[in-house]
């Protein structure tokens, strides 16, 4: 198959594991036959110091073209002034819009190998295998109005969490649909006893849920779920939840594995839809789903340039963008067995290696997996 894969290296440690992962998915296109013609654009602070924009039109244009993006991380303290016009992240809320990709899939499993880098009990976290579905285009980050105003001499500013039930239809039934194929349960997450947003997104997501009767379907508050997440972990398999929700949620699950250097996440938009031609609207390439793949960990200027990052959550991002974009699950199954060889084979970069356990740096990580892949 011949792709295109435009690459957003973006800030800090992103240029090295994004650097890590690409040379996973070479590995990939020549064990299998494939080319892969890898674009890089920039986005985030480095574009900003380069172009005076956190996302250029040359790299949008690039990312609309492509058949998925892979990106780095974006961010830093040079950055991350509140009254700067323009900041890094604004950058990704614009590529997440214009990419029509509204549901963030975030999945969090215990590898065996990895039980005991969990802050977490082994028999708490020892088959933990968690799908997040996170709405992505919605709700308070990009809800209107929003900004600041003075009102009575004093400083305000405003948020507005605002869903339609069309958006919150169509993320609620990705995860219904993702439960089908796994253990046929979907946790929804809301506040509903206090925000009209939330009762809102229940009321919908009972109506979705009756399509679905051979899925349970339970309703959490967010507080709560907060906490059964660390006492009862693998007691969840698919969560489903709004946008801010989501987006600290899964950071906190993160830490079950250990680290946020593990966790691979993928943002999808709807499947295009075919003119009549053979071609995909929306895309001349082909009739998969758009989308943008990155780890979930920030930009950790703190280790940047160092090369101890670890890669493993980027190429393992990878690995959905070839499952959930390219259509090659085969070729998904064997990055994702090559990662879980390599640390079977005791292979950790330093987030994971417990106390006094060797590590090893970001390049020789991701040779290791690229070289594993090649074998197989």
């Amino acid at each position: 198959m011949d792709a295109i894969i435009m690459l957003l290296p973006g800030d800090g440690i992103g240029p090295e594991v994004v650097a890590e992962a690409r040379k996973v998915l070479a590995a990939v296109a020549e064990r299998y036959g494939h080319t892969f013609a890898f674009h890089e654009g920039l986005m985030g602070g480095c574009a900003i110091d380069a172009a005076g924009a956190a996302l250029p039109e040359e790299t949008l244009a690039g990312c609309l073209a492509a058949d998925a993006v892979l990106l780095g991380a974006v961010g830093g303290p040079q950055w991350s002034d509140p009254k700067a016009p323009v900041r890094p992240e604004q950058g990704l809320l614009q590529l997440r819009a214009a990419m029509g990709v509204y549901a963030n899939l975030r999945p969090v499993r215990v590898l065996d190998a990895l039980v005991d880098a969990s802050p977490l009990r082994p028999e708490r976290v020892r088959g933990v295998d968690v799908m997040i579905v996170r709405e992505l285009t919605g709700g308070l980050y990009f809800g209107r109005p929003q900004g600041r105003e003075t009102v009575n001499g004093e400083r305000a500013a405003v948020d507005t969490l605002r869903y339609r039930e069309s958006e919150i239809r169509r993320v609620v039934r990705v995860g219904f649909e993702l439960a089908r194929g796994r253990r046929g349960k979907v946790t929804s997450v809301d506040k509903a006893n206090v925000l009209a947003s939330s009762r809102l997104w229940r009321e919908v997501t009972h109506e979705v849920a009756a399509d679905y009767p051979d899925v349970v379907c339970e309703d959490v508050l967010v507080d709560a779920c907060a906490m059964y997440l660390i006492n009862r972990p693998a007691d969840f398999d698919v969560i489903v939840t709004e946008n801010m929700f989501g987006d600290i949620l899964s950071d906190e699950a993160s830490m079950i594995t250990g680290s946020l250097g593990m966790l691979p996440s993928a943002s999808l938009g709807d499947a295009p839809v075919d003119n009549g031609q053979g071609l995909a609207v929306g895309s001349q390439r082909s009739k998969t789903r758009p989308g943008l793949y990155e780890p979930i960990h920030g930009s950790a200027p703190d280790i940047a340039g160092r090369g101890i990052a670890n890669p493993l959550a980027t190429i393992l991002s990878a690995a959905m963008l070839l499952r959930s974009s390219l259509g090659l699950a085969e070729e998904a199954a064997a990055v994702e067995a090559a990662v879980e060889r390599v640390l079977a084979d005791g292979c950790r970069t330093a987030d994971i290696a417990r106390p006094g356990e060797g590590a090893i740096g970001t390049v020789e990580m991701g040779e290791r997996v690229a070289e594993v892949v090649s074998k197989q």
